[in-house]
This record gives C-alpha cells, sequence and structure tokens, in this order.
C-alpha cells in the first residue's frame, strides 16, 4: 500500500483523488483518501460510511438536511386519532401554531367527513381560514 493520507480528504481534493483511483476498489481508494484506522492489533480498518458521506457532501447532496434541530421531541404529523374514549385531542404543537390561548372557545361544525372548528369571537380571532384547517373535537387536559 504505498500513498495513504494522514488526514482524510474532503472538498475537491476528495473528488480529484476518486477520480485519479477510479481503477481501485472502493475499499482501497477510501483507504487511500484517509478513510481508515488502525486497530491495536495493526489491523486496517476501512470506514465506508465516512468516505461516502464526504463524497456525496463534496459533490453537494446534503445528507443531513434535520441536522439544524435540536433533537428534542417529535414532528407534528398534521393527523390525528380518535382514542378509545371517543375524544380527539390535538397538540400543544398546532395549538401555539395557530396562536391559540387556554380558554379559546370554538364552535363545532360537523360536515360529511370532517370537523370544522370555528373560533368564537372573545379575545384574539384567528380568523375562518386558520380554524378550518385543524380537525379536531376538543382538546383534553
Amino acid at each position: 500500500m504505498s500513498e495513504t493520507a494522514t488526514a482524510p480528504l474532503t472538498g475537491k481534493a476528495l473528488l480529484q483523488k476518486v477520480k485519479e483511483l477510479s481503477h481501485l476498489p472502493r475499499r482501497e481508494t477510501a483507504k487511500r483518501c484517509g478513510y481508515y484506522t488502525v486497530t491495536k492489533n495493526n489491523q486496517t480498518r476501512v470506514n465506508l460510511t465516512d468516505f461516502y458521506d464526504a463524497v456525496l457532501g463534496a459533490k453537494g447532496v446534503p445528507l443531513d438536511p434535520e441536522g439544524t434541530k435540536d433533537g428534542r421531541g417529535r414532528e407534528p404529523t398534521y393527523r390525528v386519532s380518535v382514542h378509545k374514549n371517543g375524544q380527539i385531542v390535538i397538540g400543544a404543537t398546532y395549538t401555539e401554531a395557530m396562536g391559540l390561548k387556554p380558554g379559546d372557545e370554538f364552535e363545532i361544525k360537523l360536515g360529511y367527513k370532517h370537523i370544522h372548528l370555528i373560533q368564537v369571537d372573545g379575545g384574539s380571532k384567528t380568523g375562518d381560514d386558520t380554524s378550518d384547517e385543524s380537525e379536531s373535537e376538543e382538546a383534553t387536559a
């Protein structure tokens, strides 16, 4: 094994090296680009995952678009299901997105396959357009 990089290559340098070594197997290419570790027993382990991630990153493919999140909580699914007791619960994520406050009241209008919540005036009014989008009966504590 002749030239092995000391630090893993990234960016344009990595892409250039991959082109030069295109005749070699993937593991050897990754190793020569610096994506390997040496174990206690002097065995060389090639890290293909980091190599592939670096190649994709160098080509401009976004690898972790959700990396900006803080890792807490769940994403809203914009779906609800009826509980065993017959209630439908709206989570705080949805009520906060609509700017609702504790004590806000709604009129419930049942449609053919939907439920409309129309905010009753009394405090801040979000309007019929935003309240029509929420498909729920009531929020329970």
